[in-house]
């Protein structure tokens, strides 16, 4: 019985102490050539782990909007409603078969459906939500096959900007179709907008697909499903300290 009073009262004061200090939780794969398919990879395994820790999320991969749309307006699930998402800078929706973005299409595809969201390195592009979020993912492909290095800048509620580069692999080869996923999750900070850019000298272009994000009550707390809330843990585990003490001394008594 003491055991497990113990259990009880470091799950309830970690997790408190975690969500307090929390920084973002990086989930990053890569699979540095593939046959255009996201099936058995490493990069699929690391967005499974991602949204197995995610409730009532959506995806977008672009389906909906014609190739050629530069400014698309994103629409999400929330907690509280739908978040909606505006999207700028040098960049189109794109698809293999027409080129939209002027661009050919080497080692970039869509991981789902037919389009995807393309960027020259040369440029920056921007994504701003409604309300603000605590968890974003998604597939990226022909990123690395340059000296040009992902780095995606995430701006919070108070204006804070955080920049972490992504350590994916250099010097790919174009034809390698290249495939990673990069998200994040941050159960104590929320953010306002994504910025996406490249350390390199431009020359390259990126693809992304599959876009998930969710806000903070869209984030599953470890064992939530199976666990009360950290509160509750708290409560039963001193409860049940306290009724362990009052028996001992019974007996001693």
């Amino acid at each position: 019985m003491k055991n497990h009073i113990r259990a009880l009262l470091v799950i309830g004061l970690g997790t408190a102490g975690s969500v307090a200090n929390a920084v973002p939780t990086i989930y990053f794969a890569e699979d540095t050539s593939t046959t255009q398919s996201v099936v058995g990879t490493a990069s699929e395994a690391a967005r499974s782990n991602f949204l197995s820790t995610l409730s009532g999320v959506g995806n977008e991969d672009f389906e909906s909007f014609a190739a050629g749309t530069t400014s698309p307006a994103l629409t999400f699930p929330g907690s509280y409603g739908s978040i909606t998402a505006s999207m700028t800078g040098s960049t189109c929706v794109d698809d293999v078969a027409s080129s939209g973005c002027g661009f050919n299409n080497p080692g970039r595809w869509a991981t789902s459906g037919d389009q995807f969201w393309e960027t020259d390195s040369g440029g920056t592009f921007g994504i701003s939500f409604s309300s603000a979020i605590s968890a974003f993912g998604f597939y990226g492909t022909d990123i690395g096959d340059f000296s040009n290095r992902l780095i995606i800048s995430l701006t919070d509620i108070s204006g804070t900007v955080s920049d972490f580069t992504v350590n994916h692999s250099l010097g790919l080869g174009n034809y390698d179709n290249a495939l990673l996923f990069w998200g994040f999750q941050d159960l104590g900070n929320s953010y306002t907008s994504i910025a996406f850019s490249n350390s390199g000298y431009g020359g390259d272009v990126f693809a992304f697909d599959d876009m998930v994000i969710g806000d903070n009550e869209q984030i599953c707390r470890e064992n939530c499903n199976e666990l009360p809330e950290p509160g509750t843990l708290l409560l039963i585990g001193l409860g049940l300290a306290g009724f362990a003490s009052r028996r001992k001394g019974c007996v001693q008594g």
